[in-house]
């Protein structure tokens, strides 16, 4: 089980308290947009790394193209990957594990913190 998988079922299950018929979607939005987060601030960080390289591969157009074209990509996968069957099973395991979960102000904060930090790296380069 893979952490993404932990933070969509502390997510889903904090909502599905709350608001029972939106938790899926809202847990779904949340892995994406963390997931989106991360891979804006690895590509700042390598943009910055090649700048630095003198390396010159791709246009700023075709990075942000390409950065939308994988944002589309991982709402789909996610989608697909959290409704049904593989919820339940990590709802299982979770069961099992007998974790503690974490501050719901604190999970929506990690996407928050990892496009700050783009956005510095980014205004670095």
């Amino acid at each position: 089980m893979s952490v993404f998988d932990q933070l969509f079922y502390y997510v889903f299950k904090y909502y599905k308290d709350a608001k029972s018929k939106n938790a899926n979607n809202i847990a779904i939005t949340y892995i994406s947009i963390l997931q989106c987060a991360l891979i804006f601030l690895l590509g700042t960080f390598f943009k910055g790394f090649f700048n630095q390289m003198h390396v010159d591969m791709m246009s700023q157009d075709k990075i942000w193209v390409l950065f939308i074209l994988t944002s589309m990509f991982l709402f789909f996968k996610n989608w697909m990957l959290y409704t049904g069957r593989k919820r339940m099973i990590i709802s299982v395991k979770m069961i099992k594990m007998k974790s503690s979960s974490y501050n719901i102000v604190m999970l929506w904060l990690l996407p928050v913190a990892c496009i700050g930090l783009a956005v510095i790296i980014y205004q670095a380069v």
